[in-house]
């Protein structure tokens, strides 16, 4: 399938190619030692739920994601850009290794997460 052929939802394979990518994400950033603190509280059930929404829509799917704002979400939870990068590279490797997505798009998902780095990491310093 050419890269013009419909949405990343499309060539990823719609919300079955979402909910493998989502498992298969998760098995490891919960084996990952510095981020898996980070969910020892989180009700998994919901989450994967969430980041499915949250992968249609960023893909072009159908679905609109119906969580509450990312911000709010994630402010009590201390992520640090590090470990934001380190969850990116996990979503990377993950796309790479279980989807035939062009590297393009595959950059263009990345692209789309990495948006969110302000909602979601709580770095108050930093670098300018």
């Amino acid at each position: 399938m050419k890269e013009e052929d419909g949405t990343i939802y499309d060539r990823i394979g719609g919300e079955e190619g979402i909910a493998k990518l989502i498992e298969a994400f998760y098995e490891r950033v919960l084996k990952d030692p510095a981020l898996s603190p980070h969910f020892e509280k989180v009700p998994m059930g919901k989450l994967i739920r969430m980041q499915r929404e949250f992968f249609a829509m960023a893909t072009g799917g159908p679905a609109e994601y119906t969580g509450r704002p990312l911000a709010h979400v994630h402010q009590h939870m201390h992520i640090s850009n590090a470990a934001f990068q380190r969850f990116t590279e996990h979503l990377l490797a993950t796309l790479n290794d279980t989807t035939d997505l062009s590297s393009q798009d595959v950059m263009d998902l990345i692209s789309r997460v990495n948006v969110e780095i302000d909602e979601i990491s709580n770095d108050t310093g930093g670098a300018e």
